[in-house]
């Protein structure tokens, strides 16, 4: 759980309030309109003053919740900021992050440069939000780009002296979920902050009017931000470097579809889901479509696919029942099936965690490793996914002349209410109507011709089919 954070007062706090306080002043005593931005701060809103400061004297805010699971893009440098969030190191690093792409960090955001061009041609519509210490509370991402235009102040509304970081946050996280705000946290940070706002106490119908969803939406993501922090865990077992929060971005969309399965199995079978739940996990961070991951479900069980993934080794030693410390209790392990599928799993996590990490320190030997393992996993993952193809397809087409069949007789149910009320108000066209019968009876005795091929012993249907044409074409 993401626990309130407060960081200490930047360098020359007290020397840059008292600058803030002279320039606030200046501004109310200059008489005329002056401007102000809205702020929601404890349920109610603020009006402050907007004054310009030099943007060499501001600060990138290190708890934005715009970069937070970006962070995790380079160890060493987050904990260097986490130590000393004011040093220049540190400042630096949430520079790169701000102008970086949410999901591939090693690229520059295009939207970045969007926001860069907007302001050089037009300026800066809007302002930003510091609070008396310089810290910028809204408005990072425009500092960033004016500070590489060449800027050298920045309009910013200046927030109350009395807010704690936790109000900091909330502030910023009110903004942001305005309906007129022009740029959405990335998903994993949307998580981020909604795991932020249950650490404050608020109940799940709050958080989730706030974010604009359903009650069972939010408890959807809070369940796959919980999956992913317990997927980073165990891709450190053993010790090591693991996987980062930003390794997930760009999985919304399967991981939703993920857990709706999960839930929808869990309650008949739950070996069943948790084993599918490990195999779709693996197939994400294997970078499979959306469209690959959907053959992974109870028909790839069902057709033995499992079987063709390198699974195995993990249930031999298996126990039949795990005790419950203190309680004297003892529960039911988990299948050899499920223990399979989580060991395999944890292979494929640690594998990541070595492939996609751009630590120098790694080993050249240990990255080749690594990739060669990663390579032929992908592989065996596309050979049992591509099979699972097949198979829907042809059960697509196996299923797709009886469905047809199928809609025909809803049709002609629904003909059947149609000649009753035509007659009823004298307006059917009979002429009309006798040619579709001909029709029909074309279009019956060409199904006849095809149903009656191959068939020693045809079921009830088809034999009345046949039959029936027989009789037709008796007369």
């Amino acid at each position: 759980m993401t626990m309130m954070r407060e960081f200490s007062a930047p360098p020359r706090a007290a020397e840059f309030s008292e600058l803030i306080s002279k320039k606030v002043e200046e501004v109310r005593a200059s008489g005329g309109t002056r401007e102000t931005v809205t702020v929601d701060w404890n349920g109610q809103q603020a009006h402050v003053e907007v004054i310009d400061l030099p943007l060499s004297s501001l600060f990138y805010n290190p708890s934005t919740h715009r970069i937070r699971a970006q962070r995790s893009h380079d160890a060493e440098r987050d904990e260097a900021l986490d130590k000393d969030p004011w040093s220049g190191e540190s400042q630096d690093y949430l520079a790169f992050l701000l102008k970086a792409h949410p999901e591939n960090t090693d690229v520059r955001d295009k939207d970045f440069d969007v926001l860069k061009d907007s302001l050089d041609q037009f300026g800066q519509n809007d302002p930003g939000l510091v609070t008396r210490h310089g810290v910028l509370v809204n408005g990072n991402t425009r500092a960033a780009a004016l500070r590489e235009l060449g800027a050298q102040s920045m309009r910013v509304g200046v927030l109350p002296a009395s807010l704690t970081w936790a109000d900091i946050n909330a502030v910023e996280l009110s903004l942001q979920l305005r309906k007129d705000h022009r740029r959405d946290y990335s998903y994993i940070n949307r998580l981020i902050a909604m795991e932020e706002q249950a650490a404050l106490g608020r109940t799940p119908e709050q958080i989730a009017k706030d974010f604009r969803i359903q009650v069972r939406t939010y408890h959807q993501e809070r369940w796959i931000l919980s999956t992913i922090r317990e997927l980073n865990e165990r891709s450190r077992a053993g010790g090591g470097i693991g996987l980062r929060l930003v390794d997930w971005e760009g999985a919304q969309e399967r991981l939703k579809e993920l857990h709706r399965l999960y839930v929808k199995l869990e309650t008949v079978d739950r070996d069943q889901a948790e084993v599918l739940k490990e195999l779709r996990l693996a197939a994400i961070l294997l970078d499979f479509s959306k469209t690959d991951v959907r053959h992974i479900n109870e028909d790839f069980l069902k057709a033995g696919l499992e079987q063709q993934l390198p699974m195995g080794g993990a249930a031999a030693a298996q126990p039949q029942s795990v005790s419950i410390p203190g309680l004297g209790l003892e529960v039911p392990a988990a299948s050899s099936a499920v223990a399979e599928a989580r060991a395999m799993n944890d292979e494929i996590l640690r594998t990541a965690a070595v492939v996609r990490n751009g630590a120098s320190d790694i080993g050249d030997e240990r990255k080749a490793a690594a990739q060669d393992t990663w390579d032929s996993t992908r592989k065996a993952f596309d050979e049992a996914i591509e099979a699972a193809g097949r198979s829907a397809r042809l059960r697509k087409r196996k299923q797709l002349a009886p469905a047809r069949l199928a809609e025909a007789c809803a049709s002609i149910d629904q003909c059947v209410n149609d000649l009753v009320q035509a007659r009823t108000s004298r307006s059917l066209d009979e002429e009309a109507f006798d040619d579709a019968v001909v029709k029909l009876r074309g279009s019956l005795l060409k199904l006849a011709q095809q149903a009656g091929r191959g068939l020693p012993q045809p079921g009830d249907g088809v034999a009345w089919l046949l039959e029936a044409v027989t009789a037709e074409g008796a007369r």
